[in-house]
């Protein structure tokens, strides 16, 4: 057990240095042991503290867009490579978001940022991809009912784009039952409230823990 914990504090660090071949022959070769569920499992957490740990570093400037992007990236590997040993119910869900750019804002490198580091801390996380309208967000919503609606937009008329989506999620009657989290470059509080939004972020790793505060 004991060489199980050291090499989680290892990992962890590996994950947040973003030491690719590092991190990934430390899982290949932990596969090799034919570890327990519940071994994997401190392993997944292991690589999510490394990610918070990218977070962090990105908070203090450290790292940048790029580094988080990678980040995610390497997030998504780690995943795969502990398929086999975390079984199909991968990890336990903690909750589900519907995510997309809203309607007229082609963006995705902030949505795909906040889709891997979710979907590391546990999150079911249904993309709709850019350019996203109020019907399609709507439709979705409708189709798996999740706990938490993202959405993302560079440009000043995303702010536009994502009031139409809530409201229209308001006639529906949809609006009461979820979180709603905005994010991006021209979010502020002044647009949260505009939009009528819950929370907002320009930082991921901040909209995560936001999230998961929610489903606590």
């Amino acid at each position: 057990m004991s060489n199980l914990a050291m090499d989680l504090s290892a990992l962890t660090h590996a994950v947040g240095e973003l030491d690719e071949d590092e991190v990934l022959e430390m899982l290949n070769d932990f596969v090799e042991t034919n570890p327990s569920e519940a071994d994997a499992q401190k392993v997944v957490n292991a690589c999510q503290q490394g990610m918070a740990i990218v977070g962090d570093l990105f908070d203090k400037g450290e790292y940048f867009v790029g580094d988080l992007i990678f980040a995610g990236e390497l997030l998504t590997s780690a995943i795969e490579t502990l398929k086999p040993v975390i079984g199909s119910g991968t990890t336990e869900k903690v909750g589900s978001i519907v995510l997309g750019t809203v309607e007229g804002d082609l963006h995705d490198i902030g949505k795909n940022i906040f889709r891997s580091m979710s979907e590391a801390a546990g999150f079911e996380v249904y993309d709709i991809g850019i350019d996203q309208s109020p019907d399609a967000f709507v439709e979705k919503i409708k189709e798996v009912k999740p706990k938490i609606i993202g959405m993302s937009g560079v440009l000043t008329l995303a702010i536009d784009s994502m009031k139409n989506i809530i409201d229209e999620m308001k006639k529906e009657g949809l609006r009461d039952d979820v979180k709603i989290i905005i994010g991006g470059n021209p979010v502020t509080k002044e647009a949260c409230e505009h939009v009528g939004a819950d929370a907002f972020t320009t930082n991921a790793a901040e909209g995560v823990k936001i999230c998961q505060d929610w489903v606590q």
